[in-house]
Parts: C-alpha cells; sequence; structure tokens
C-alpha cells in the first residue's frame, strides 16, 4: 500500500478532483468521520465532547496555500473568533490552535513578514484566551521560512510550539536545536509529498528516522509531543520516557480527529496527556486526501462510499 501514497499526494493539488468531490453529497459522510464539521461552533462542540473524556484538543482551521490577502485576513479572523469563545466554554486548558502559515499569508509577497504579523496576533489571541499555538508545518520547502517565523515568535510568546517532520532529512539537526527548555515540539512522520534528495521514502525508513529524532527531544529539556498512531512508536515512545524517567504530563501524545479513539481514550485513562489535532472549514478537501495518503485503506472506503451514494 505504500506505493500508492506518492500518487494519491498529488492529487491533494487537484483542483479538478477537488471540485468534483465537493460537489458529491455522499463525500460528507467520509469527511465527517476527520473534520469537525465547517463552524466555530461545531468544532467548539467536538472540543468539549473530548474534553469530557479527559482529552486535550489542539483546533486548526482547514486552508492553506493562500494567494489573497482577503483570505489571510478571514483565516485570522476566524481563529480570533474561536479563541474568543474558549475562556467561556471552559476550554481553555484544555484546547490550544494549530496555525498553517500559508494559511495566513507566507505564499504572499513579502509573505515572511504578513505570516509573522499575522501569527502574532493569533499568538496575542491564544494569550489573552489562556492557551498557545503550534505552528504546523507543510511542505518541505517552506521549512526554513517556517522555523524562521517561529524564532521570530518566540522572542514575545516562547510557549510557541513547533512541529518537525521526521520524514526529512535535516529533522535530525532540527530537532537537536529545539529540544531545549520550555520548548514544545510536535513530531510527526510527516504528510507531504517530498523527493528523495531531502526525504526519507520508505515506510520503514521513516519509522527508523522517527526513533532517531524522538530519542533527541525525550533525552532533551523541552516537552516533545508525540504525533503518531503507530503501536510500535507509542511503546517506544513510552519506553523512552521510562528510560529517561519523564513523569507523566512532561510529553504528550497526539493522533488525529477520527483515527484510533479507542486507543487516545486508552493512553488518557492510563493517566498520559493526550491530544487530538482536530481540524474544522470547508477547506477540507487537501487535509483529507493526504490522510488517505498516510492510511491508504482509506481510500478504498471512500471510494466504495462515492459509488454507492450516487
Amino acid at each position: 500500500m505504500s506505493l500508492l501514497r506518492q500518487p494519491i499526494l498529488l492529487l491533494s493539488r487537484s483542483d479538478r478532483l477537488q471540485d468534483l468531490l465537493t460537489r458529491l453529497p455522499a463525500t460528507a459522510r467520509m469527511v465527517a468521520g476527520y473534520v469537525a464539521g465547517t463552524g466555530t461552533d461545531d468544532v467548539l462542540a467536538v472540543a468539549e465532547e473530548l474534553a469530557a473524556d479527559g482529552l486535550s484538543t489542539s483546533l486548526d482551521h482547514l486552508g492553506e496555500d493562500t494567494r489573497e490577502l482577503h483570505q489571510a485576513d478571514a483565516t485570522v479572523a476566524a481563529y480570533l473568533e474561536l479563541l474568543g469563545h474558549l475562556p467561556a466554554r471552559g476550554l481553555s486548558r484544555s484546547a490550544e490552535v494549530s496555525v498553517k502559515l500559508s494559511a495566513i499569508g507566507l505564499a504572499l509577497p513579502d509573505g515572511d513578514r504578513v505570516a509573522l504579523e499575522n501569527a502574532r496576533t493569533i499568538c496575542r489571541a491564544a494569550r489573552n484566551a489562556g492557551t498557545t499555538i503550534t505552528v504546523d508545518m507543510e511542505d518541505h520547502t517552506t521549512t526554513d521560512a517556517t522555523l524562521g517565523v517561529l524564532r521570530e515568535l518566540r522572542k514575545d510568546f516562547p510557549e510557541t510550539g513547533a512541529v518537525l517532520q521526521a520524514q526529512l532529512h535535516r529533522t535530525l539537526d532540527d530537532c537537536r536545536g529545539l529540544a531545549h527548555e520550555g520548548s514544545r515540539v510536535r513530531l510527526c512522520k510527516g504528510a507531504y509529498a517530498a523527493p528523495e534528495s531531502v526525504a526519507w521514502t520508505d515506510p520503514n525508513d521513516v519509522d527508523r528516522a522517527f526513533v532517531r529524532c524522538l530519542k533527541i527531544l525525550m533525552a532533551g529539556q523541552g516537552h516533545p509531543m508525540i504525533a503518531t498512531h503507530d503501536p510500535t512508536l507509542i511503546e517506544v515512545a513510552l519506553a523512552l520516557a521510562g528510560r529517561h524517567r519523564r513523569p507523566q504530563g512532561s510529553y504528550e501524545f497526539q493522533m488525529l480527529y477520527g483515527v484510533r479513539p479507542e486507543e487516545q481514550r486508552r493512553l488518557a485513562a492510563a493517566g498520559e496527556h493526550v491530544r487530538v489535532y482536530v481540524p474544522y472549514g470547508s477547506q477540507w478537501y487537501p487535509y483529507l486526501v493526504r490522510r488517505m495518503a498516510e492510511r491508504p485503506r482509506n481510500l478504498s472506503l471512500f471510494i466504495t462510499s462515492l459509488v454507492s451514494k450516487r
């Protein structure tokens, strides 16, 4: 099934297929399994349900590759609206937000400055709401720019979380640079297509790279955020926590909304800090396609759903 990953990832950039699928009512059932609705009330309701089960959340307003300033402004406004509701809903302690810089202007002219200013605005709102943000990592071509914005943000908002993708060859060094006290780092395998010149492409190589990176983060002074659904990697993380005498809560597990919910609750019941990555909004297509690439068996379920409901 790993042979399907690259072709599926290429579909995430297909405007024609996106237009087709968004017009099919049958798509809604598949989307609902991974996306918490389109509006603020939808995602807040899901966050409340998960909090009641002892699960934290990272809320992501879907959108990326923004090419118009008004679109970036609209995304910022959506985050401000969301953050403004967290205190009244009792979610400040359990919910944070994840932000893609390309959704708030990174691809625009003078994009580094625009994205930084917009991210600062969201960081201020998050701090006022009693929570934090994590800056998502995207396509490998934006890694330097993303880490550059992160460094600037952390000057005023040191609590801002980082994301690193184990599939990239450079990530081992990036882990060494970010494994310091107070640094929140989400380590994931990576959901974006990347060439062999910069990334591991064999799934087994990616797993081994994930473990090497995780060893650095767990041995460091920061707060590792272990983003995986892989049972073996979860066991490796728990073993490393024991080796380094890390108490529960000094690291956390992160999983996607709709993926292995029973495991999420099992870990939480065992006293582990578990955070569920919950996306919402109308721009679900690229996100959903990358989820299918990570778990290609989802593709057959998706196609079956479309055929049976046409």
